[in-house]
C-alpha cells in the first residue's frame, strides 16, 4: 500500500476564495448537476426512461429482460434480486431505480456499454441517457457498475455500493457526460476507476468528462476516484472518511478540479503523481482534518465552462453528505 508522511492540519481551507455560504442542497435532485446535464452528442442533459411504460419487477428474469429492452422505460426494482455472476446490459434510454431503501441486485453487476471494441470516434449507436439510483449494489461478482465504449449522458445517483469483486463505479474507453451524485459506498477497497489503462489515450482523449459530487466515500482506501485522460473531472462537495491509501489519484494527462469536498483522518486526499503518468490538479476551498497534505498543480480546465453550479458551504459537507447520501433519501 502506498503511503506518505502524514500532516496533522486542523479544519481548515485551502485554496481560493471562501465560497458564499448556501442553504443547505437538496439530497433529492430532479435532474442532474454537472456534466450528466450538459447538451452535447445529440442528447440535451439526462432523462432516463421518462416518457416511456413504467414496470415494477422483482425476478432475475423479469429484471434483465427490462433493462435491455428497446426504446424508453422505467424499471422499478421492488427488493433484492438475486443476480448469476456476470454483467447485465442496460439499454439506452432507461431508468433503473429502487423503490424504498432496501431494493437493488446482489451477485452480477451493471454494464452501459457497447461490447469493447478498438473504435476511436462514438460510435452512432453508443448506449446513452441511462440513469440508475436508489439501488443497493451487493457482491458484484465483477464490477457493480461499469460505463464504457462512448457512453454518455449518464446518472448515477443515491445508491449504497459495497462488496464488490473489482471496482464499484468505473467508467472508461471514451464514455462521458456522466455524473456520480450522493453514492454511499463502502466495505470495499477498489472504489471508482475512470480511464482503465495507461495506454488507452485513442480513445479516452478528449473524452471521460465526469462529474462526482457529495458522495460518501467510507473507508474505501483507493480509487475514490483514480482517473486517466479525463479533464476537466470534477469532484466537489463529497465527504471522505479513513481512507487509507489515497482519496482522488489523478493521473496520465487527467485533469481534477477539486473543490469544496471535507476530508476526515485521510493521510493523502488528494495526489497527482500515485502511480504512473502524472496528472494536475487544481484544488480549491477543501477542508482537512486530521489529513495529510495535498499533492497538486498543473492547469485544468474550469468547468464552469460546461455548466452552472453552485458550491455548499465546505464545513457543511460532513453532515449534508452522510445525511443524504445512499438510498431511501429520494
Amino acid at each position: 500500500m502506498r503511503r506518505t508522511s502524514a500532516f496533522a492540519l486542523a479544519a481548515v481551507l485551502v485554496g481560493g476564495a471562501t465560497p458564499v455560504a448556501t442553504a443547505p442542497a437538496s439530497a433529492a435532485e430532479a435532474a442532474p448537476i454537472g456534466f450528466a446535464s450538459v447538451t452535447a452528442l445529440g442528447q440535451s442533459g439526462t432523462t432516463g426512461g421518462a416518457g416511456g411504460p413504467e414496470v415494477t419487477v422483482s425476478t432475475a428474469a423479469d429484471f434483465t429482460a427490462a433493462i435491455k429492452a428497446d426504446g424508453p422505460r422505467v424499471v422499478r426494482v421492488q427488493g433484492m434480486i438475486t443476480l448469476a455472476a456476470g454483467m447485465y446490459d442496460v439499454s439506452s434510454d432507461k431508468t433503473v431505480i429502487g423503490v424504498g431503501a432496501n431494493s437493488g441486485i446482489t451477485g452480477g453487476g451493471l454494464n452501459i456499454g457497447l461490447p469493447v471494441s478498438s473504435v476511436t470516434t462514438p460510435p452512432a449507436n453508443a448506449v446513452h441517457n441511462v440513469i440508475i439510483r436508489n439501488l443497493v449494489f451487493r457482491n458484484a461478482s465483477d464490477d457493480s457498475i461499469n460505463v464504457q465504449m462512448f457512453s454518455h449522458h449518464v446518472w448515477i445517483d443515491h445508491n449504497d455500493l459495497s462488496n464488490g469483486k473489482d471496482g464499484l463505479i468505473d467508467i472508461k474507453r471514451g464514455s462521458s457526460y456522466v455524473t456520480v451524485s450522493w453514492n454511499h459506498t463502502h466495505h470495499h477497497t477498489k472504489n471508482m476507476l475512470l480511464g482503465h489503462d495507461d495506454g488507452n489515450a485513442a480513445q479516452d482523449t478528449g473524452h471521460l468528462k465526469v462529474t462526482y459530487h457529495h458522495n460518501f466515500f467510507d473507508r474505501t482506501p483507493q480509487r475514490n476516484p483514480r482517473t486517466r485522460f479525463g479533464n476537466p473531472v470534477h469532484v466537489f462537495n463529497n465527504y471522505y472518511i479513513a481512507n487509507s491509501d489515497t482519496g482522488v489519484a489523478c493521473q496520465n494527462k487527467s485533469g481534477c478540479w477539486i473543490e469544496g469536498n471535507y476530508f476526515e483522518n485521510v493521510e493523502e486526499p488528494m495526489t497527482n503523481s500515485y502511480a504512473g503518468p502524472k496528472g494536475s490538479i487544481v484544488e480549491r476551498d477543501n477542508v482537512y482534518v486530521n489529513s495529510g497534505k495535498p499533492v497538486v498543480g498543473g492547469s485544468v480546465e474550469d468547468p464552469r465552462g460546461y455548466y452552472a453550479y453552485t458550491l455548499d458551504t465546505p464545513a457543511n459537507v460532513k453532515t449534508l453528505v452522510t445525511q443524504g447520501a445512499g438510498t431511501g433519501k429520494i
